[in-house]
């Protein structure tokens, strides 16, 4: 299994993460990577976590599974971040000497499993500040329209607006005093709407702001499995507030100060895969 990226991050890439807000790197994982963790998405599935919450929609149809801070919960999932390049992915997208783990998060929607994954940007779900924050969509099956890729309204990193968070367990609310996510299906022409299909293997890397949304998984045989990373890189630091997504515990922490931490730890420095 591949320790680094199977080529370098461009410069080209970079800049389309700066402009766009996402941008798609192919293959950056060996297929042994792949086989490796999706095997221990199967082992989450069947004994999840404390975090698990349910994520399908009122009255759907078929199952959409999501657990959140797995690496603390299958111990496999702590060799998929120490030793795979999606740290190295994160910090050469971000420009960052460091990259902190925040947290890693499986989603698997099944066949004809009709849960959409609503319009949203992920800052705001968490106690993060900084702009170098990013998420590494590791795709562990073929996504696109049908199966439900995701899709990316390009710029909006960089609308200087911030949205409340809509949490995706039904039952559950989030208070912070802040707009709601606009309408983006509604003005669909007002944008330019990015979606990558990716293989196995491929990943997407997106901003913290950048607004983005999936469709449910319409194929009657296939499934859409994917696994998350989130990372902050140099000037991410903690930034506590009410009413947020649940991390696994307080970090110890002070307000405005790095991440680095047992719950976030530094994972990448300067080249360097701090195990």
């Amino acid at each position: 299994m591949n320790r680094t990226l199977t080529r370098p991050v461009t410069e080209d890439e970079i800049r389309t993460y700066e402009t766009d807000g996402v941008v798609c790197l192919r293959g950056i994982v060996d297929q042994d990577w792949i086989a490796f963790i999706g095997d221990l998405l199967e082992q989450d599935k069947a004994n999840p976590s404390d975090m698990v919450k349910n994520i399908n929609a009122k009255g759907a149809r078929g199952d959409f599974f999501g657990d959140t801070f797995v690496w603390q919960h299958v111990d496999g999932f702590r060799r998929a971040i120490f030793e795979s390049p999606l740290a190295e992915a994160a910090a050469a997208v971000t420009r960052s000497a460091k990259v902190n783990l925040i947290f890693d998060q499986i989603l698997i929607k099944e066949p004809e499993t009709t849960t959409p994954t609503n319009w949203h940007h992920d800052a705001t779900f968490w106690p993060v500040a900084g702009d170098k924050i990013a998420t590494v969509w590791l795709s562990l099956d073929r996504a696109d329209a049908e199966t439900g890729a995701m899709e990316f309204v390009a710029g909006s990193h960089r609308w200087g607006k911030r949205f409340k968070a809509v949490s995706f367990d039904p039952s559950e609310a989030y208070e912070e005093d802040l707009p709601p996510v606009p309408d983006i299906d509604a003005e669909r022409d007002r944008h330019r709407i990015i979606r990558y299909d990716l293989e196995p293997g491929d990943c997407t890397i997106h901003h913290g702001l950048l607004l983005h949304a999936a469709p449910g998984n319409a194929s009657q045989t296939a499934r859409r499995r994917a696994y998350l990373t989130r990372w902050g890189g140099d000037d991410a630091t903690y930034n506590p507030r009410p009413n947020l997504q649940r991390m696994l515990r307080d970090p110890g922490i002070a307000p405005g100060a790095p991440l680095d931490s047992d719950l976030f730890p530094v994972v990448w420095r300067n080249g360097l895969v701090d195990a």
